[in-house]
């Protein structure tokens, strides 16, 4: 008796098992998915069809459209399922037995395989709200990504592609994740995809990746892909941009040109879709958008909170501050190490031998600093320091130590230099393990014995002083010094001595001799590491179960260095604990960066931003600060959105989702991009992406065209910025723009102040910068041209220069007022914004709120009489 199971949802839809396979759709729900993006490969395809790719075999195509006996959209349930096997083809299970799907290797197979049995699916649509029901079900969730992590020293760099079958358009992004994954589960949580894929490499010979076991166990219902690598190509995938962008997006070629990770995940999605889906697109027709690092400034304000409570508590406690520091500065690359413990060789060889015990020292090295370190944070009170010491307390650390220490000797430890680590790996094993080894051990000292008696004995026969020296390219050698008080010439020494070379003030040089027994110990090292890797393999095997506590600690000391690197900083300067409303207000803030390097002090400077002033234009001469002061308010925003505190006196942000900066002037060679070319890239990135929570930074916009097209171009940037509600700052000397506040009411002017020193010598009124920013806007006058005559242009072209400039703005001055209405407009505008602004945000009492308001209605007032004065 055939068994038939109910679906999750009743949407009519019933799964037979063990039918050939058979799509049944009404032509209702087959319209829903005709687009004109989507091109057909053959002329006879349908979207809905099950048209097979010669040389590819797939039992689960998925067709928008098609409901497969494999799909995991919500309310369908499968008879079937895929093992987390990466194998040529599906391994069918009952559904009894099911516990997740598994992953397909579509475009691993090397040749055309018979047509697996398929699964029919029978659509009972026995009414139109039945129908309505399984469309939308069907169109919840049309995502396929394509994920791939960088190995090496690039691991941790995620790329990742995503596309919507149902409408065209392909998100590309590419960031750098922890050891935990957060922003690639993250990113998967928001698009809840229906397919994941992945390079076959990912679950190679059943072993699984870290991430690719994160996602199999989170997304239990959607399907796992593994392809080939080479598909991971970004060659081809920016090739795919090129060729499907439509040119109102092409600026994405900009973004992603150099980012190899995401490139390579739109060349294996875009393969994957064509041959699994036989769908491909027609040219210039998909909306490509490189997302980049949004939502990497998601840490939520907990998280902030705690972090500032860590660095507090740093700051007021120096023991365990001072602890801390020395016990972290003792740690090596932990994530290195984690990826040297986890990765097996397929040949072993003398170069994978070193890396093995080398591997070994700097394991038994770290976990011995496990327990002092969490000593260190025995007696801390915030609740991440707690969680870090109990983290710390995880049993295996000890036992992977005692299990290292029954084979590695106590006394080998991480040394620097070549001579000193080589010499601890030669003697990591303990003795009366392995008898070779220990032979071969006493070989090799004494050949090092020998070396330094025969130095010895050339010492005392030529009266030179000789003494023996190590470096990892020549061996052992002989070195002496050749300074002043010994001035001796290459030429001058014995013909016994070759390869002399002078070093600075030394001589080095070796034997004949001493070149054949740097061969004979070379030989005996590497007797040494081979039977010594015999020993580590046996232990690493034995301890390879329990280093899974590698990775909590490499997040560990992550974070602790972090925090302790925050409350150094604080040490060192007058920093201050942030607090986050949603004003951008900073009390004489300071560059964090300048502060360290300049020998005189930074010029300290006020920020303020709200909704009712969120566009903030500055103008000022060039040389003035203007770049410093935006690059400043932007590396605050970062350090305090991070847990830091900042150099001000006082300071409040706003948490915001991404920042943009359009800072610098540079041209792009490579994609043949002029100055010009490449700002307008930029800006329209910006433009496409910003939100209203965004911070904003752009300095001198479109000063690579005529002045008419810039400011024309600057003008309209502004308005489409000022149409978000997002906190932008922009510094530009199109001094006409410092008329936006005339339109604008959530628009200041601010300027940097200079002052001006008549000298009697030059008869020249010269500009003194103060770097202090001030409301409104510059009054200077021609200051390109006063800069110019610092330099050593001759003065006929620089007063010809002020005379031309003086008629060309005499013609084109036009002198503007502001209405009476405007201007009580502005008022009230600006009065709401502050009410509502103390409603969120106050924390006065009653007296002090009454105070407050009698203080905005005179502030009303003052700006409504000054303006009508």
């Amino acid at each position: 008796m055939t068994d038939i199971r109910q679906p999750k949802y009743n949407l009519g839809l019933l799964v037979t098992p063990g039918e050939t396979s058979t799509t049944t759709t009404s032509e209702q729900s087959a319209s829903v998915f005709k687009s004109a993006a989507f091109l057909p490969k053959h002329g006879s395809f349908t979207p809905y069809s099950r048209t097979r790719t010669p040389g590819y075999t797939s039992s689960t195509s998925r067709i928008p459209g098609t409901i497969s006996s494999t799909s995991r959209t919500p309310g369908v349930i499968s008879s079937t399922s895929r093992t987390p096997a990466c194998g040529s083809g599906y391994t069918r299970t009952p559904l009894s037995s099911v516990r997740r799907t598994g992953t397909s290797s579509i475009l691993t197979s090397t040749s055309a395989t018979p047509a697996q049995p398929q699964l029919s699916v029978i659509v009972e649509s026995t009414s139109e709200i039945a129908i309505t029901q399984l469309l939308e079900t069907l169109l919840a969730v049309v995502d396929v990504v394509a994920i791939v992590e960088g190995r090496g020293q690039a691991r941790g760099q995620i790329g990742m592609a995503s596309i919507d079958l149902k409408k065209p358009e392909l998100i590309v992004s590419q960031f750098s994740d922890s050891q935990a994954y957060v922003r690639v589960m993250t990113k998967l949580q928001i698009l809840q995809p229906l397919e994941i894929i992945m390079p076959n490499t990912a679950c190679e010979s059943g072993n699984m990746t870290k991430m690719f076991k994160l996602i199999s166990d989170h997304f239990q219902n959607t399907n796992i892909a593994t392809v080939q690598r080479k598909y991971f190509n970004e060659t081809k995938g920016l090739q795919y941009i090129k060729h499907l962008c439509v040119p109102e997006y092409k600026t994405v070629e900009m973004e992603v040109n150099a980012k190899y990770y995401c490139l390579a995940t739109t060349a294996a999605l875009l393969k994957y879709i064509e041959y699994i889906q036989n769908i491909v697109y027609a040219p210039n027709s998909l909306k490509i958008v490189f997302k980049g690092s949004e939502q990497t400034t998601m840490i939520d304000m907990e998280t902030i909170t705690l972090r500032q409570d860590c660095v507090s508590e740093l700051t007021e406690n120096e023991e365990m501050f001072y602890n801390l520091q020395s016990v972290l500065s003792r740690f090596i690359d932990v994530d290195h190490l984690l990826s040297l413990t986890v990765q097996i060789p397929k040949q072993e060889n003398i170069k994978t031998a070193d890396s093995r015990i080398t591997c070994v020292i700097y394991l038994k090295h770290t976990l011995e600093l496990v327990e002092p370190l969490q000593a260190a944070l025995k007696d801390s009170s915030n609740q991440l320091f707690k969680a870090y010491f109990t983290c710390l307390g995880d049993d295996r650390f000890g036992a992977m130590l005692e299990k290292l220490q029954t084979v590695i000797h106590a006394d080998t430890r991480y040394q620097k230099g070549a001579l000193n680590m080589r010499t601890q790996k030669c003697f990591a094993v303990k003795p009366n393990i392995n008898g070779l080894l220990d032979v071969a051990r006493r070989t090799y000292t004494e050949i090092v014995d020998d070396i330094a008696e025969m130095v010895k004995q050339l010492s005392e026969k030529y009266s030179l002083p000789l003494k023996i020296s190590y470096n990892g390219t020549r061996g052992f050698f002989i070195q002496m010094y050749a300074g002043r008080d010994n001035s001796v010439s290459p030429a001058d020494m014995p013909p016994v001595f070759v390869k002399v070379v002078r070093v600075k003030s030394t001589l080095n040089f070796t034997t004949p001799d001493l070149i054949k027994m740097n061969d004979r110990i070379n030989e005996s090292m590497n007797e040494i590491y081979l039977m010594t890797n015999i020993v580590i393999n046996e232990l690493m095997s034995e301890i390879r179960g329990q280093i899974g506590c590698l990775y909590k600690l490499t997040e560990c000391v992550a974070v602790l260095d972090m925090l302790v690197s925050f409350a150094h900083a604080c040490t060192l300067g007058e920093y201050v604990r942030p607090d986050f409303t949603d004003t951008l207000a900073i009390k004489q803030g300071r560059h964090p960066i300048l502060e360290k390097i300049s020998i005189e002090l930074p010029v300290p400077n006020n920020t303020y931003a709200s909704e009712d002033s969120n566009f903030i234009i500055i103008t000022g001469p060039n040389m003035s600060g203007k770049s410093t002061y935006l690059k400043q308010v932007a590396l605050l925003q970062i350090m305090a959105q991070l847990g830091s505190f900042v150099p001000a006196q006082y300071a409040s942000f706003r948490i915001i989702d991404q920042l943009f900066t359009r800072i610098g002037f540079d041209d792009d060679i490579e994609s043949n991009a002029s100055t010009f070319m490449v700002e307008m890239k930029e800006v329209n990135y910006i433009v496409q992406n910003a939100t209203d929570t965004s911070l904003i930074i752009i300095d001198e916009l479109a000063r690579g065209t005529s002045n008419e097209e810039g400011l024309s171009i600057c003008y309209a940037v502004c308005e489409h910025l000022l149409s978000l509600k997002a906190f932008a700052f922009f510094a530009t000397h199109f001094l006409q723009l410092t008329r936006l506040p005339e339109h604008y009411p959530n628009v200041e002017n601010y300027c940097m102040e200079v002052q001006h020193n008549y000298t009697t010598s030059g008869g020249n009124n010269k500009v003194s910068y103060t770097h202090v920013l001030s409301k409104g806007c510059t009054q200077i006058k021609h200051y390109g041209i006063q800069l110019a005559e610092t330099s050593t242009l001759p003065k006929s072209v620089t007063e010809s220069a002020k005379q031309l400039a003086a008629s060309l703005i005499k013609k084109e001055q036009v002198t503007t007022k502001e209405s009476q209405e405007l201007v009580k407009q502005k008022a009230v505008f600006k009065l709401g914004t502050r009410l509502i602004q103390a409603a969120r945000n106050s924390r006065l009492d009653g007296p002090g709120l009454l105070s407050y308001m009698e203080a905005l209605r005179g502030q009303y007032r003052a700006e409504s009489q000054n303006h009508e004065e």
